[in-house]
């Protein structure tokens, strides 16, 4: 993109991000570094920490560090030396030395919040929908109030509040059928039957499970052995009945996708541990029962017939839902925000959110038809 700004087009926009997780951060720390007055309006009262878990470095994500002058966040990381798939009874059945670097997803988080101002990043402030007119767009709050901005970014994710603004005609997510669980283990605390599994990026397939983990920084980024996390990620079929049913009983109420860290109860946990060590190798089953506070993600697909309508744009996952198999979600996000700020700092405001919908959707769609391919080969999916 090279040509010059619109002299009508104002210098410094008033812009609302509604969701504060990475991608949310992503945008929110790009359009602040390009002059915008940004605010970052999050649901969850205590932050995101310990949210996440690993995320697999790409270069989508590597360059937007570069933009905002944090290129040592992308160092902190953890290099695993080699892929191996274990088979069921604990053996390594297949090697492939192809190196890859896992980054802390929380580390990361910390290292983006860093970068706003105090007052940029609003906690416990729940957003129940937004409207747009060619003047502006508003923020409706659960409290009643609301806001009058220039722009509206969704990164709001799976169940964005956003989305029913930009495509009213299809915002519903498909659920997949299976969920992931996850844990992030201090590697002190791992058991020596798991010693296997570390400097490597593990895998394992069995009839009703697919298995990953690797190694991710500390939560303040500390790399050194022994204060690593081991990052292990279990796929599971699930159907929509007892999906509903872990809900409830997590007290989660009917129609949740999610469990954090420490939602899970005991008893279920003690279910999820006998399930490892039944279906599970050695290795995998003792790092699962090492983890007191597993948590959970239900898989969904979604891609939207736009990414942005009136003054409102999505974002990340708010916009196309991807399979976690990809690796690609983070980086896809970061790819959306760069494109969103460039086009912001370079065209009006309505032709930048029309050139953002036909750049990036067509990303977004090609790595979800990916992730649906890569999905294919799982032996509980169809």
């Amino acid at each position: 993109m090279n040509r010059d700004r619109d002299p009508a087009m104002p210098d410094r926009l008033r812009i609302a991000v509604v969701g504060g997780s990475i991608g949310g951060l992503f945008a929110a720390t790009l359009l602040t570094r390009a002059g915008h007055d940004v605010t970052v309006f999050e649901r969850s009262t205590h932050g995101l920490a310990r949210r996440g878990a690993g995320l697999v470095a790409q270069q989508e994500l590597f360059e937007l560090l570069r933009r905002l002058g944090r290129e040592d966040a992308g160092r902190v990381g953890v290099i695993a030396h080699e892929r191996i798939t274990l088979d069921r009874s604990g053996r390594i059945a297949s090697r492939d030395p192809s190196p890859q670097t896992q980054l802390s997803w929380d580390h990361l988080y910390e290292v983006l919040l860093e970068l706003l101002p105090p007052d940029a990043y609003r906690l416990a402030s729940p957003v129940e929908g937004v409207d747009s007119t060619e003047q502006h767009a508003t923020v409706h709050f659960a409290d009643g109030r609301h806001e009058q901005v220039d722009l509206v970014v969704g990164a709001d994710g799976l169940n964005s509040v956003v989305r029913p603004t930009v495509a009213p005609e299809h915002h519903a997510n498909t659920y997949a059928g299976y969920v992931t669980w996850r844990g992030l283990v201090p590697e002190r605390t791992l058991p020596e039957a798991a010693g296997l599994l570390l400097d490597r990026f593990a895998f394992f397939n069995g009839p009703n499970a697919h298995m990953l983990g690797y190694l991710v920084p500390g939560a303040a980024g500390e790399v050194q052995r022994g204060s690593r996390r081991y990052n292990w990620v279990w796929y599971r079929p699930l159907t929509p009945q007892q999906l509903d049913a872990l809900m409830v009983t997590s007290g989660r109420g009917r129609g949740g996708v999610s469990l954090a860290p420490g939602q899970l109860p005991t008893g279920l946990r003690t279910e999820l541990v006998d399930a490892a060590h039944r279906e599970l190798p050695e290795p995998f089953a003792v790092a699962v029962a090492a983890e007191g506070e597993p948590f959970l993600q239900a898989i969904f697909d979604y891609v939207p017939p736009r990414m942005a309508r009136g003054r409102v744009a999505l974002l990340g996952d708010a916009a196309v839902m991807v399979r976690p198999h990809t690796a690609m979600g983070a980086a896809k996000a970061a790819g959306d925000a760069m494109t969103l700020a460039a086009l912001l700092g370079e065209l009006p405001l309505p032709e930048a959110l029309a050139r953002y919908d036909r750049e990036r959707l067509p990303v977004g769609r090609w790595i979800s038809d990916y992730g649906r391919r890569l999905a294919a080969s799982l032996p509980f999916t169809s």
